[in-house]
């Protein structure tokens, strides 16, 4: 594969943008006996998890899922018939409700004593804090309402995440790309980051985490999409590290265990070749090594850099959020997928 370092990228993402492209991707004969991914992460593929009936249970993108703590899987949808669907671990419906929203984007999960909430973003500029039932508990303003963004800056954000001292992270990923701080009680803190391509800048800062993988000290992994990237902050909004995936057009990361997954978008060739229907699951190690992309080209390093990974089996069109149970089994969530519901990856 051919050896694209992240200096080299970021500085021809900067002088062209970047492009969108079509790609024939050759068919793939899926079986009973197929096993996807990696090293000790291979799995095995269940395309009707998740099925259901269209006409009670409509999805246009399935963009996110969580698990509660009874094991529950919830998944949110832009279908404004039913933006949340409840599985159980089979794939049966368990429950839905919808707060009518025809771009919600975000789910995360929070505890708060022995409750459980979620936190919805809707692209339209809507962070939403409910009950699991769907009782709305609060909703954090618009930054220009608020005076935090000036009137010409878009806001459409795209991801929640909750630190442990309890406050909150929005990620403007389809807008201005910054990452805006509240605290628990919703009163603006700071903001970071901003469109651009310095190290502590974003394209498209489509998700966050809280990673506390490393002696326990919490830190944020924000997404950089466009830059192919993780980029790693303190909890007060300092640039620490880029994790660079080259190739990988990645979502938000997902911290299980010790190790980090992504539902990948979309995969590229070459610099600026983004190409439709290519992605695929990436994980990585707690060294933030890669160490299986299930549907995706085997990970290689030559000399300790990452080489180009591209989706290889034509099983996804576009992952857009992985959730993983407490046997590591995966559930695939896609963005313009025909209005499919999720895969399940079971874990070998």
């Amino acid at each position: 594969m051919t050896s694209i370092n992240r200096r080299d990228f970021i500085k021809q993402t900067a002088l062209s943008g970047l492009a969108m492209s079509t790609f024939s991707l050759t068919s793939f004969n899926l079986n009973k006996d197929t096993i996807i991914g990696h090293g000790d992460f291979t799995y095995s593929v269940d395309l009707n998890w998740g099925s259901l009936d269209p006409s009670k249970f409509p999805v246009n993108n399935c963009h996110e899922m969580v698990m509660d703590k009874k094991g529950r899987l919830i998944m949110v949808t832009d279908e404004p018939k039913n933006n949340i669907l409840i599985y159980n671990q089979s794939g049966k419906i368990l429950d839905s409700w919808t707060l009518n929203l025809n771009a919600a984007h975000g789910l995360s999960l929070v505890k708060e004593g022995e409750e459980e909430f979620l936190w919805i973003v809707d692209n339209g500029g809507r962070v939403i804090k409910t009950s699991l039932n769907g009782k709305i508990i609060t909703e954090i303003p618009n930054p220009k309402s608020q005076g935090i963004y000036s009137e010409g800056m878009g806001y459409s954000p795209t991801e929640t995440v909750v630190a442990p001292n309890g406050d909150l992270y929005i990620t403007d990923g389809y807008g201005s790309q910054f990452v805006l701080q509240y605290d628990r009680n919703g009163q603006f803190i700071r903001m970071f980051g901003g469109n651009g391509h310095e190290d502590h800048q974003f394209k498209t800062v489509h998700g966050i985490a809280v990673d506390q993988r490393k002696d326990g000290v919490p830190t944020l992994l924000c997404t950089s999409r466009g830059h192919n990237s993780f980029k790693r902050f303190t909890l007060d909004g300092h640039y620490l590290e880029t994790i660079f995936l080259p190739g990988a057009f990645v979502c938000r990361p997902v911290i299980h265990g010790m190790h980090l997954y992504a539902g990948v978008c979309w995969s590229r060739k070459k610099y600026l070749e983004q190409m439709d229907n290519s992605g695929f699951v990436t994980i990585l190690d707690e060294n933030n090594k890669v160490v299986s992309n299930p549907g995706g080209t085997a990970p290689k390093y030559i000399d300790g850099e990452l080489q180009l990974m591209v989706q290889q089996e034509t099983i996804f069109k576009h992952c857009h959020d992985v959730c993983i149970d407490q046997d590591e089994n995966i559930y695939v969530c896609q963005w313009n997928a025909n209005k499919s519901y999720p895969i399940k990856l079971i874990r070998k």
